[in-house]
């Protein structure tokens, strides 16, 4: 074998050697990359939508049921005793579902407002409670519950006229059907 022969010879084994163990190397980290990848987009993906929603997306439905007649919508007081903001439903004739929570503020006072505000109701997020704050889902803006149906416009719940009339609170339907704007998401544009 000549010397030209040789080298040519060592040559092909060294990139040979050398392609297998780049090869085995690859085989090797490709499925982990991938696996590392993957487990990052995917925990990523749930940190942005909780962020997003807030730690939970819609309300459970509360253990309150009101009592509906034909004017008006009353809750018992003491089921607000625990501060806890309850969400509530009603659907309006015109076929829009109104939202809206009713809380006792850390001032004592029961509270009622849309779950929507001037700002930020296109996106139908509403609001959810963190402490004594009510937190919008949409923009991250947080108002205290003494504030709640005292200030309204911007991205403040948007209040909803309510009553105690002795161990009731009572709110008029009228009131609640009012609030459709907030909730017709065909007129978002």
């Amino acid at each position: 074998m000549s010397k030209k022969n040789k080298k040519k010879n060592v040559a092909e084994k060294s990139a040979s050697k050398k392609e297998a163990v780049l090869q085995t190397e690859k085989k090797n980290q490709s499925p982990l990359r991938t696996l590392l990848v993957v487990a990052i987009v995917i925990v990523g993906g749930l940190v942005f939508y909780l962020l997003q929603t807030g730690f939970e997306f819609r309300p459970k439905p509360p253990a309150i049921q009101p009592e509906v007649t034909a004017t008006e919508v009353s809750f018992p007081v003491q089921a607000f005793n625990d501060g806890q903001a309850k969400h509530f439903q009603y659907p309006a004739s015109n076929g829009i579902t109104v939202r809206f929570f009713i809380l006792r503020s850390s001032d004592g006072i029961i509270r009622a407002a849309y779950d929507a505000c001037d700002v930020c109701w296109r996106e139908g997020k509403g609001y959810y409670q963190d402490g004594d704050f009510m937190v919008c889902r949409n923009c991250g803006q947080r108002f205290a519950s003494i504030k709640v149906n005292e200030i309204k416009g911007g991205c403040n719940p948007a209040p909803l006229n309510r009553t105690v009339a002795g161990d009731k609170l009572v709110i008029k339907i009228a009131d609640i059907v009012q609030g459709s704007q907030y909730f017709d998401f065909a007129r978002r544009s």
